[in-house]
């Protein structure tokens, strides 16, 4: 099969980090996806999923391409791994996760032993405690939990592991508030993975700073239904270091003009008024966000572009008005606000309050079906592709597209 049959299939792959204790990337899980009826492929045995990943996205995209150049977390089955699938990428980019549909047990550890010698590393998927798994507890790097509950399981099991080996890197995913991610990270967690950096910390328990004060104050002008040009010029003129980001970004997406962009008012003249607005929200979110996880940018960048390409075609002020939506739902975060004080505080319009408290008209949907993406949920992914007659195709590259903006203009925007 040729790579133009397999892009004609229903597939694609999404990602979800996975933070250090200090909250920066560590790593990339990449999920593999097959249809809108089979969200995670149950109907491929896991040879066929292992081997049309590597296949699909692996070697067409590349892998240092997908994870942003971070490590990939891949899982890999027991018929992928003895097939030796891994040696299509480099050691070096990879952590090969042995998932808990594993059987031969200790043919696998034998494999294990001797891919680590040429350099691979392992992770032992959704770990549970079984007997079962005690040949390879010690030939795997990592080990991989869920969040159970009473969360004391899960830090039971903690302390139990690095007893037994105080070396293995305990992985705990599925963390969805920040409560939980320090008691796990006081617990001795090494690795975290989950939305809990995507969610306000203590609302309305901090100062803001007057640089920060100013940065908000010209986001609450861009964000604006009718954008006061003079007022936006006026304060970006007032940070030298806004202004050059703004021009360079200007002249970044004006490659075709022969003369240099200089000024606000050429970039409104080169770039139109909306694009300019996108580019300040952008940066303002950057700024915004700096004592934050620099992933919750990247989500929101990712669901701008996300939104607005599953929207192309239609009226061009819904596209822009759903890439402003995907920027500004991560904003309860950055400043830990919620999100209802969030669309009071910037005065948004009717349309992007539906959308975001709500999920309502068509951004609130596609706002929905991105997030559904991000957080591997099978079924308010299929509640938001059945009623709308959603290409699965037309996701997956959406999907994967958005992924490689976000890396990109943070890269840039850095």
């Amino acid at each position: 099969m040729n790579i133009q049959d397999h892009n004609n299939e229903q597939q694609f792959v999404a990602r979800q980090a996975i933070f250090d204790s200090h909250k920066k990337i560590y790593a990339y899980e990449l999920l593999y996806r097959d249809s809108a009826d089979n969200f995670f492929p149950a109907h491929l045995t896991d040879e066929q999923a292992t081997g049309r990943m590597f296949f699909d996205a692996l070697l067409l995209h590349g892998v240092e391409k997908l994870a942003a150049h971070k490590k990939a977390f891949i899982n890999v089955s027991t018929s992928g791994l003895i097939l030796e699938l891994p040696h299509l990428i480099s050691p070096l980019h990879v952590v090969i996760e042995i998932v808990e549909r594993t059987e031969d047990i200790l043919e696998v550890a034998e494999f294990v032993t001797q891919m680590r010698k040429k350099g691979y590393m392992f992770a032992l998927d959704d770990y549970d405690g079984n007997a079962k798994w005690q040949p390879l507890l010690e030939k795997v790097q990592y080990i991989k939990l869920e969040v159970e509950t009473p969360l004391m399981r899960t830090l039971l099991q903690v302390k139990k592991l690095k007893r037994l080996d105080p070396k293995v890197k305990i992985i705990v995913e599925r963390i969805e508030d920040h409560a939980t991610f320090v008691e796990l990270e006081q617990a001795g967690v090494d690795l975290f993975q989950g939305y809990f950096f995507a969610k306000p910390e203590m609302m309305n328990l901090k100062n803001i700073s007057p640089i920060k004060l100013v940065v908000i104050d010209l986001l609450r002008l861009v964000l604006q239904e009718y954008l006061d040009f003079d007022a936006v010029q006026s304060k970006v003129a007032r940070d030298l270091s806004l202004t050059a980001r703004v021009l360079k970004m200007a002249n970044s997406a004006c490659k075709s003009s022969k003369s240099t962009i200089s000024s606000l008012s050429q970039a409104i003249i080169y770039l139109g008024e909306e694009l300019v607005r996108q580019f300040i929200t952008v940066l303002a979110l950057s700024e915004l966000g700096k004592d934050k996880p620099s992933e919750l940018t990247k989500l929101g960048l990712t669901r701008a572009k996300f939104m607005s390409n599953m929207l192309d075609g239609k009226d061009q002020n819904l596209v822009n008005t759903a890439y402003l939506v995907g920027l500004v739902s991560v904003l309860d975060a950055i400043l830990d606000k919620s999100m209802s004080e969030i669309c009071d505080e910037f005065l948004l319009s009717f349309e992007c309050r539906d959308a975001l408290l709500f999920h309502e008209g068509e951004i609130g949907a596609t706002l929905q079906l991105c997030m559904a993406i991000e957080r591997d949920d099978t079924e308010a992914l299929l509640q938001a592709i059945r009623p709308n007659n959603i290409s699965f195709r037309q996701i997956g590259q959406a999907y994967v597209e958005a992924l490689f903006y976000a890396d990109e203009t943070l890269e840039f925007i850095s």
